[in-house]
């Protein structure tokens, strides 16, 4: 009777079969990539590899997923190596992948084109947002390998063109997996606390993939980042890196990146002779000219005979001081006149006047005026007030 198998252990004898097949095993397998997902959460990739009439489903898990460098869409023809095994869940032959690579265009290239499309649409590369580099830098900030021959350039170029010129390294590896961080992290240093005008990015020339941390994201945004004007200098001057994109100006060479962030010292000294010169002239020439001006204010009217005007015055406030006195003495003699007028119409009215006529005032003992006999008894006390004295009399009688 022949061997009844149970699922599990079918599906196990065709996984040890596969991988007993040492040509199924670190094989090379092309197809189109379809139903490509990331999962994010875990960093796996699942996948499907097909041609004109066959699929395989296909996984790469994290460890091997990260290291690829280019962003797997559907549609594109890949190369991937790996091993063919058996998923035993599902009973399905899956292709695990090891590596993974452009059908046709290299993979470092595609990873720069898919880098280089995501940063220009983000804007990135703007040459609105692109600072300018200062004419006269303090101090240069340079981030590129301690031990590298980049460094040496870019100091003799400094100590030649500008000698005393202050600079500072934030050194970084500037290939390995390490790099992109180290770069990224030497640029974040120099914003924070390097106190530099200028930073010069960069490395000496050398293959792709050792250029490639300039070419890598997080290079890319930390120079975008930077509030310090960016210069970058990888590689040789055919070489072209996505920091050469972003960065405020793209140097062929890191020598040349030296030669564009400091000026030349001599030149600048002979700049400022030349300026010192024209000022010397601009200065002289405007002074004479206010000389002339003065001069010809001078031999005007009143400052020729600066004692005219003093004379003007004098002559202005003795006329005024006439004016005034001729004003207060017809001012005074009009208001004489009213005064006396006033005097002759108050002595009509003055009671004094009427007793001089012969009249005469009677007061009783209190001062008051008596105007009726009624208001008064008889051997009562009064007083006559008369044009000149008055007389204390009594009341006799009172008549009619």
């Amino acid at each position: 009777m022949p061997k009844i198998w149970t699922v599990s252990e079918l599906v196990g004898r065709i996984g040890q079969v596969l991988q007993e097949r040492t040509e199924l095993q670190n094989c090379w397998i092309s197809g189109e990539l379809s139903n490509f997902k990331n999962h994010r959460a875990s960093g796996h990739w699942y996948f499907t590899l097909k041609d004109e009439s066959s699929s395989l489903k296909g996984v790469m898990f994290k460890s091997r997923s990260e290291r690829v460098r280019f962003i797997p869409s559907d549609g594109l023809k890949v190369l991937i190596r790996g091993n063919i095994r058996m998923y035993d869940r599902d009973g399905t032959i899956q292709l695990y992948g090891e590596e993974m690579e452009p059908s046709g265009l290299g993979q470092l290239y595609l990873a720069f084109e898919q880098l280089k499309k995501k940063l220009a649409e983000e804007g990135l590369f703007d040459p609105l947002r692109k600072k300018s580099i200062p004419r006269l830098p303090r101090r240069i900030g340079i981030v590129t390998s301690p031990t590298g021959a980049a460094i040496r350039d870019i100091i003799n170029i400094i100590e030649r063109r500008h000698p005393g010129m202050s600079w500072i390294l934030a050194p970084a590896a500037v290939q390995g997996e390490a790099a992109p961080h180290e770069v990224a992290q030497a640029i974040a240093r120099l914003n924070r606390h390097g106190d530099v005008d200028v930073i010069i990015v960069g490395r000496g020339g050398g293959s792709l993939e050792e250029l490639w941390a300039f070419n890598t994201d997080i290079v890319a945004r930390a120079i975008s980042a930077s509030v310090i004007p960016i210069i970058s200098a990888v590689g040789h001057e055919t070489d072209v890196t996505i920091s050469d994109y972003v960065a405020d100006l793209r140097a062929p060479t890191p020598s040349a990146a030296a030669e564009l962030a400091v000026p030349i010292l001599i030149d600048l000294q002979l700049q400022v002779a030349q300026l010192r010169v024209r000022l010397t002239g601009a200065m002289g020439t405007l002074i004479e000219r206010k000389r002339q001006y003065v001069e010809g204010i001078a031999n005007k009217g009143p400052l020729r005979d600066p004692f005219w005007r003093i004379d003007q015055s004098r002559q202005r406030l003795d006329a005024l001081q006439m004016r005034l006195q001729e004003g207060m003495t017809r001012f005074v003699i009009d208001k004489n006149g009213i005064l006396k007028l006033l005097a002759a119409k108050l002595d009509l009215l003055s009671p004094l006047a009427i007793l001089g006529r012969g009249y005469s005032l009677t007061y009783n003992a209190e001062g008051l005026l008596l105007r009726s006999v009624n208001q008064a008894e008889v051997d009562e006390q009064i007083r006559i007030r008369l044009g000149e004295g008055s007389l204390h009399c009594r009341v006799l009688e009172k008549g009619n």
